[in-house]
């Protein structure tokens, strides 16, 4: 009698998380900052974006190191989700800021026009949005977007 044995499994790739961005990294929003210069003081809560572009970038790079509470703080309470669920199969890999009107220091309001590139499971794509921006007890916060494309 043989006994007949199966190659063994190659065990299961578990999903790749966010990139690995230190304070050193070149910061994910594209601007020529250090992360940790740039939307990490953000992030950590050591600054405010002082403009709805900064807010922009920030959250963009926030998606990039898939950092649900950011996300969440910065939105706006009216339209704001329970939560952010990140896809694993998704790379966001570059912010181009196409068109900003208002959203300054002297503005409640403002809206930022920007393309983000990302891969979906490999394949490449790209989003197009416009997004409003509006201060909330005195902070910029994500309101809501249209979709461009």
């Amino acid at each position: 009698m043989s006994r007949r044995t199966s190659r063994p499994r190659r065990p299961a790739v578990p999903p790749a998380g966010p990139p690995r961005i230190t304070p050193a990294t070149p910061c994910p929003c594209g601007l020529q900052a250090a992360y940790g210069d740039c939307c990490g003081r953000f992030h950590a809560g050591a600054a405010a974006a002082p403009t709805c572009e900064a807010l922009m970038r920030s959250r963009y790079a926030a998606f990039v190191v898939q950092d649900a509470g950011y996300l969440l703080r910065t939105w706006h309470p009216s339209t704001r989700p329970p939560a952010v669920d990140f896809d694993p199969a998704m790379r966001w890999t570059g912010l181009e800021i196409l068109e900003t009107t208002e959203g300054s220091a002297f503005h409640s309001t403002g809206t930022v026009t920007f393309r983000a590139r990302y891969t979906d499971d490999g394949r490449p794509d790209s989003l197009h949005e416009k997004s409003r921006f509006v201060r909330e007890q005195g902070a910029w916060v994500y309101e809501a977007a249209v979709f461009v494309e």
